[in-house]
């Protein structure tokens, strides 16, 4: 993968290990030993991880969960799963290449395994629209998600976008409509169903998909209704006060867990999921297993009794006295 770039609360580790690769350096070309110093180094590097990573603001989780070193959607499907089949379109408009879909095999079980496609340069942004569906995206995931039902197969998807794509071809030809359908379809839809969120999960461009059983969230990735820069935009009329609407969000996968939205927190390899691909894919392929394993035993009528209670249980309100007529015309 090549060296990932630093973001800017790494610059310290960043300083650690090129005085490691340093002293490597020296060594090879002087021949002394450089054991010693290197095991302090190692022990200073090791300990500057875990306290960075651990106690990253809700900002710098967003810039985690954004790295675009971070694997996407193909990247954990060609680790985790064998024998897949990618398939395309909706039946109706076209295939939309933001999102992806198709069957694979999970310790020797079919699923359906559907999520949003990032890209790795701008040529291949473009081509996947940065990870941000169309309609017929969602069209195609709502097809695919069918076709489960249809071989009682369970359905995994995979978060990561910022949102459903905003234009105007967008617009006409009903995001809102597909999204909202699928929010409708997917609370009864009669399979198992679990989602991931892998990076970003942005607004209803995450909720098209993310209408599941169980919803799981990688340690640094984030889950909100909208982005920092643009609650920002809305509430300070400033998108520079981002690091105060991303804390206002509650969008980290701690937050998410504690409010009782996510299920699970799966653990990412110190440095974060782009730090080391196969570890993350080894934690997230033990976690879907071990998911799918505890939903496919219960029976179908219950699991989706829960489902509906699920989504019903979430949300805090505040119940406040009734004015009076009086109050009403003051």
């Amino acid at each position: 993968m090549g060296a990932s770039p630093r973001l800017k609360f790494e610059r310290k580790i960043t300083e650690v290990e090129e005085q490691i690769d340093k002293l490597l350096a020296q060594s090879e070309d002087n021949d002394f030993d450089v054991a010693e110093q290197l095991r302090d180094l190692q022990k200073t590097l090791h300990s500057l991880r875990q306290s960075t990573y651990q106690n990253l603001t809700p900002m710098e989780q967003v810039q985690m969960a954004r790295h675009h070193k971070r694997p996407y959607t193909l990247d954990y499907i060609h680790r985790i799963f064998e024998e897949w089949i990618e398939l395309h379109g909706d039946r109706n408009f076209r295939d939309d290449e933001g999102l992806v879909g198709g069957w694979a095999k999970l310790s020797g079980s079919s699923v359906m395994v559907i999520g949003h496609q990032k890209g790795r340069d701008m040529k291949e942004n473009l081509r996947r629209n940065f990870g941000m569906c169309h309609p017929e995206g969602y069209r195609k995931a709502l097809r695919l998600m069918r076709l489960a039902e249809k071989f009682h197969r369970p359905v995994v998807t995979l978060i990561d976008t910022p949102g459903a794509y905003p234009g105007i071809g967008s617009e006409e030809r009903g995001i809102s409509e597909a999204i909202a359908f699928n929010l409708r379809e997917m609370s009864n839809l009669r399979t198992p169903m679990l989602s991931i969120v892998i990076g970003e999960g942005g607004s209803g461009g995450a909720l098209g998909i993310g209408v599941t059983d169980r919803i799981l969230m990688l340690e640094h990735s984030v889950y909100s209704v909208i982005s920092p820069e643009g609650c920002a935009a809305i509430l300070w009329r400033d998108a520079d006060y981002k690091t105060e609407a991303a804390k206002a969000l509650k969008l980290t996968s701690k937050d998410l867990s504690d409010l009782g939205i996510a299920d699970e927190v799966i653990p990412e390899p110190i440095g974060g999921a782009h730090s080391d691909w196969d570890t993350a894919s080894e934690n997230l392929k033990e976690s879907i297993q071990r998911n799918l394993s505890e939903l496919a035993e219960t029976d179908i009528d219950d699991l989706l009794a829960n489902r509906w209670a699920k989504y019903e249980a979430i949300g805090q309100w505040k119940e406040v006295p009734a004015q009076n007529d009086d109050n009403l015309h003051r």
